[in-house]
């Protein structure tokens, strides 16, 4: 199938458009943006200069990438948005630049939905096979990793980190890291234990789930210090390549962790 643009539309001069490329009515590409093969923009899509994409990303109506940052310090600057291939951008999704006080891209991965109305703020980064249901947003340098599914109408404050294959629950408020692995949800989040049944969806040993379980009681609901705790962890799982993931992340985390929900006050 040829490239195939629909007369409304309006492209820059200097956009780079691949093949097998399908571009609906009245979008706008800008000069400088890059759309990998196969790709299709429906009616009314916007993609803004300093945007690159991969191959078979599917942007759908009104959604709007690579606008300028939400930040009062930015001047301008070039900095950019760049999208991996085959992820599935739903209607009125905003994806803005980086900025120049932060890596200066806005990053997202591949295979990748990301669902009505979601945000994505400046200079955030998205792994692989992420899923953002409707109306949640990321504000500004979030970490996202891989396989992790952010429930509708939440919100991950700045800078936080949120590990692979976590799961973050609907109408939850994220201000601190979430682990990878684990279960959060609540209006002050709160952790609630390893993320069974999505470990179960991707496949993880029985073995795998068991230690995560173990480490998670010992980390979380112990009343050890997290030093303490984080040691005997290690002593007692070794050579679990999922824990030590897991006590990776949580030895690296400069904005606190997502506390047990019990510590909250939710129960678990």
């Amino acid at each position: 199938m040829a490239t195939d643009i629909h007369p409304t539309a309006i492209i820059g001069p200097k956009a780079l458009i691949g093949q097998d490329v399908v571009i609906g009515p009245y979008c706008v590409v800008e000069d400088g943006v890059e759309i990998g093969d196969r790709s299709r923009l429906e009616a009314f899509s916007q993609v803004k200069r300093f945007t690159s994409m991969g191959p078979g990303n599917h942007i759908h109506s009104y959604a709007c990438i690579g606008d300028e940052p939400q930040h009062l310090a930015f001047k301008g600057e070039e900095t950019r948005v760049v999208i991996g291939q085959a992820n599935d951008i739903r209607e009125y999704v905003t994806i803005h630049r980086g900025t120049a006080g932060g890596p200066g891209r806005t990053v997202v991965g591949s295979h990748c939905m990301l669902m009505a109305y979601v945000h994505i703020a400046h200079d955030c980064r998205l792994g692989d096979h992420v899923i953002m249901a409707n109306a949640s947003s990321l504000a500004g340098h979030v970490e996202i990793g891989d396989h992790v599914v952010v429930n509708g109408m939440s919100g991950v404050q700045q800078y936080t980190r949120v590990g692979d294959y976590a799961f973050l629950g609907g109408m939850s408020g994220f201000a601190q890291d979430v682990p990878p692995y684990m279960l959060a949800y609540g209006i002050r989040a709160g952790l609630y234990g390893p993320n069974l049944i999505g470990l179960k969806r991707h496949g993880f040993s029985a073995q795998a789930v068991q230690a995560l379980k173990k480490a998670y009681k010992i980390i979380f609901r112990s009343g050890l210090q997290r030093d303490e705790a984080l040691a005997r962890a290690a002593a007692e799982l070794p050579g679990v390549a999922e824990v030590e993931r897991l006590l990776e992340f949580l030895r690296t985390a400069q904005r606190g962790v997502t506390p047990d929900a019990n510590k909250n006050g939710n129960g678990a």
